[in-house]
């Protein structure tokens, strides 16, 4: 009896073991789950030999069917919480090439991510009814104006399926920027959408869905660089555009620039006649200089504000060389300094800037099939009591 003990106990061990799995995950969030293992015990196939005694032969194949059992278990469990980076983007050039009969205009841009963004957590709601969206920020409509509703709400439609979220938006990003920071909360909830619901769909499925809410979306599907046209949906991917070691510094002042302002002052005659595709090889081939960075949009927005014209030629004139180019983003009403990561001191110094928004930033990428991963030394952005009531460009 005391063998009989003796070699179960050594042989067969108690199979179950308690851990906690790290999963990296496709959107390249990190998943702890509490899971159950077998440990690595085999199983025995007793065989005869010719001189009638028996054998035993340890085959290990039992382990890797129960654990492969295991893994089906845990698939079949699911997400039901996850947390995501939200980043934004700047235009490194942007040039309007032409009126569409749409009412549209088309352009031609070097879009890429920065490394400024927001965080968004998704969890599964108990009840299939009604996204709930809650945020930090005062003015953000949290109802089907909000491009993250429209994005759930896109995706359903598409897939048939029928998860509904609690969705919490950590918001770093300012509003009225030009920085695509409602298209990129869009563009993650897709995202989200599409991880818990198994991936069923592709990433250019999403990125052409992602067109017919908002024209800056499916440029957050690319790899974080791209060159893109048309109204801004034409995406294609520019590999390794910029280093993510070169810093750049956002100012954007209280005020806004209405974009729809901003394009009914545009005149397609007074925009620059250098060539979209030349100005993309330079910067590819050369990096980025003040005389590759042009904004079309930067005259008719310096008409709606003027402070941020001023506010531009100061930057320039303060910085001594230390940035390689200052342009406005988008529509505005960023300003951005690429080099360096600190503004001039006279944004901190001067009473007239006491509640601009002011971030360092750098340039930021994607693997494939990953979203985008949120750099451990960004540094927390936060609001001026004013910011938090702008209106929001999340309604379209």
């Amino acid at each position: 009896m005391a063998s009989s003990h003796l070699l179960s106990h050594h042989l067969f061990p108690s199979p179950l073991q308690t851990s906690t799995n790290r999963f990296n995950l496709p959107n390249g969030r990190v998943l702890l789950r509490p899971c159950t293992r077998f440990r690595k015990n085999p199983s025995l196939r007793i065989a005869a030999s010719g001189s009638g005694r028996k054998q035993v032969e340890y085959v290990y194949n039992l382990e890797d069917k129960l654990n492969k059992l295991a893994d089906e278990v845990d698939k079949e469990a699911g997400l039901s919480r996850l947390t995501l980076f939200s980043p934004c983007k700047i235009n490194v050039f942007l040039r309007i090439t032409g009126k569409r009969e749409d009412g549209y205009h088309d352009l031609a841009s070097l879009f890429h991510v920065i490394s400024l963004g927001d965080t968004i957590k998704f969890s599964l709601s108990p009840t299939k009814t009604k996204d709930r969206l809650s945020t930090n920020v005062p003015g953000v409509p949290l109802d089907e104006r909000n491009l993250i509703i429209k994005a759930l709400n896109l995706y359903r439609k598409k897939t048939g399926t029928d998860n509904f979220f609690w969705i919490n938006l950590d918001k770093k990003v300012p509003t009225g920027a030009g920085l695509g920071g409602g298209s990129s909360n869009a563009a993650t909830a897709l995202w989200a959408a599409n991880q818990f619901s198994g991936c069923i769909a592709s990433e250019d499925d999403l990125q052409e869905w992602s067109a017919e809410i908002g024209s800056d979306i499916p440029f957050f599907f690319s790899h974080g660089a791209a060159y893109c046209t048309g109204r801004g949906e034409v995406v294609e991917d520019i590999p390794r555009a910029l280093p993510p070691n070169l810093p750049m510094v956002l100012v954007k002042p209280k005020e806004e620039c209405s974009t729809a302002e901003v394009y009914k002052r545009f005149r397609l005659e007074q925009t620059s006649s250098t060539d979209p595709s030349m100005l993309l090889k330079q910067i590819t081939e050369n990096g980025i200089s003040q005389d590759v960075c042009i904004n079309d949009l930067e005259p008719p927005a310096f008409e709606v504000l003027p402070s941020l014209k001023r506010l531009k030629k100061r930057i320039i004139a303060a910085s001594r060389g230390d940035y390689q180019a200052v342009f406005m983003s988008g529509s505005g009403s960023t300003i951005v300094g690429v080099g360096a990561p600190d503004p001039p001191a006279f944004i901190y110094d001067e009473d007239d800037y006491k509640d601009v928004f002011v971030s360092d930033a750098c340039f930021l990428t994607r693997e494939e099939n990953e979203w985008y991963k949120e750099p451990v030394s960004q540094a927390g952005v936060s609001f001026s009591e004013e910011d938090t009531t702008d209106e929001s460009p999340y309604i379209s």
